[in-house]
C-alpha cells in the first residue's frame, strides 16, 4: 500500500517476443544498512552500520534469465537492418535515448560454459552491458528501469529482517539458496528455491547480482550513524572496475551469501584477445557466477537521474565503445516506445 493507492506485482512480456518475467513490489520504508560488529563471519567492509530512507520500487522476481537478455542480444542484427533501410537514424536530438549493442559472440565458450537455457540466469555481461539492458527493456515497454543500488539490493533481500539471512535458521540456507555446498559447480534455473518474504527469488546464490555502486572497503564510514536517502548513498561509478555484486554465487560458501555480504567485480576479460578489451563481455571463469536483476522506481526519475544511471562511467570506457564502433564490432542505436512497432515494420518491408 503507498499514498493514493497499491502497488501490485505485474508481468512483462518483451515486445515482439513470447518471453515474460515478474516484476514484484518492494516497499519503501526505512532500512539498516550493514552489519553489527557481532554477526559470525563479518567482514570490516560491512560497517559501520547505518539507516536508508528507501522509495518503493518494483524488482524482477528472479535474475534476468537468458531468455530476456538473448531478446537483448538480437538487438545488433535488427539495429544493422535499421541502418541499412536508413531507419531511426541517430543525431544529436536524439543520441540521449540511444544504447549501444556489441556484435554476436564470436566464441561463445566462457559465456555459455555452464548453459544457456531459457530459464538459467545470464551471466558473464559487464556492468556497462547491464545497464544497456535496463535502459532498452525500460524503452520498450514504456517504464524507466535500471540496476538497484546497493542499499535498494539489501533493502530487498533483507525483506524486513534484520538477521544475517533473508530467513530465521542459516542452516536452512539449501531451501533458499544454491551455493558452494550443493550447486554442482554451476548456476541453476532461476526460481527453484524458496523466496523471501516479499517473493524475490534467489537473492541468496546463484548468481552474484551487479549493483548501480562503485565498490569501496570503506563507503560505510562515510554513512555510519547516520540517516541518508537512498539516492545520496549510491557510490557514483569513476572507474571501470570494481562494481559491487551481491547475493553471491553458486561459487560462493555459505557465509557469502549473507544479507550484508558485499563483493565486487574485477578486470575479468584476461582471455579476451581484443584490443580494446570488450566493453560489453568478461571472459574469465569468475565472471559465469555474476548476473543481474532489474528494479523500476515507482516515482519516475527524471532525465537527470536517468542520464545518471546510463552514463558510461570513464573515459577509458568511452574510448573503448566508440573504438569498438567505428571498427564495426558494435552499433549505438534508438531505443524508445516505438521501437517494437518499427521492428515489425522492418520485417513488412521484407
Amino acid at each position: 500500500e503507498i499514498d493514493g493507492g497499491y502497488m501490485v506485482p505485474y508481468t512483462v512480456t518483451i515486445p515482439n517476443s513470447k518471453v515474460s518475467f515478474e516484476m514484484l513490489p518492494i516497499p519503501g520504508g526505512e532500512t539498516l544498512i550493514g552489519s553489527p560488529d557481532d554477526e559470525e563471519n563479518r567482514l570490516d567492509d560491512e560497517g559501520t552500520q547505518f539507516k536508508v530512507m528507501i522509495e518503493p520500487f518494483w524488482m524482477a522476481k528472479c535474475e534476468v534469465t537468458w531468455a530476456e537478455y538473448k531478446e537483448f542480444m538480437k538487438t545488433y542484427n535488427i539495429f544493422k537492418e535499421f541502418q541499412a533501410a536508413e531507419m531511426r537514424i541517430v543525431n544529436e536530438s536524439n543520441v540521449a535515448d540511444t544504447i549501444t549493442s556489441p556484435t554476436p559472440l564470436y566464441e561463445p565458450d566462457t559465456t555459455f560454459a555452464l548453459g544457456a537455457e531459457d530459464d538459467q540466469p545470464a551471466v558473464t555481461m559487464s556492468q556497462y552491458a547491464a545497464k544497456q539492458y535496463t535502459k532498452w527493456i525500460g524503452a520498450i515497454t514504456g517504464t524507466v528501469c535500471r540496476l538497484p543500488s546497493e542499499c535498494e539490493w539489501e533493502h530487498a533481500c533483507r525483506a524486513g529482517t534484520s538477521t544475517p539471512f533473508s530467513f530465521d535458521d542459516a542452516d536452512q540456507i539449501d531451501e533458499y539458496a544454491w551455493h558452494y555446498g550443493n550447486s554442482d559447480d554451476a548456476y541453476h534455473a532461476v526460481g527453484q528455491k524458496k523466496p523471501n518474504a516479499w517473493g524475490l527469488h534467489d537473492m541468496h546464490g546463484n548468481v552474484a547480482e551487479l549493483c548501480l555502486d562503485q565498490y569501496y572497503e570503506d563507503t560505510y564510514s562515510k554513512f555510519g550513524g547516520k540517516t541518508v536517502n537512498a539516492w545520496d548513498a549510491i557510490q557514483w561509478t569513476k572507474t571501470m572496475f570494481p562494481h559491487v555484486i551481491r547475493g553471491g554465487g553458486w561459487d560462493c560458501d555459505a557465509e557469502q551469501l549473507r544479507s550484508a555480504a558485499r563483493r565486487s567485480t574485477e578486470d575479468w576479460r584476461d582471455s579476451d584477445p581484443n584490443v580494446p578489451k570488450s566493453p560489453w563481455w568478461f571472459t574469465d571463469e569468475p565472471s559465469q557466477a555474476v548476473g543481474f536483476r532489474i528494479i523500476r522506481p515507482l516515482k519516475v526519475p527524471t532525465k537527470e537521474q536517468q542520464q545518471q544511471v546510463y552514463r558510461i562511467d570513464s573515459d577509458k570506457l568511452q574510448m573503448a565503445v566508440e573504438f569498438r564502433l567505428e571498427e564495426g564490432r558494435g552499433i549505438r542505436a534508438l531505443v524508445d516506445k516505438d521501437l517494437p512497432a518499427a521492428i515489425e515494420e522492418l520485417k513488412n518491408r521484407k
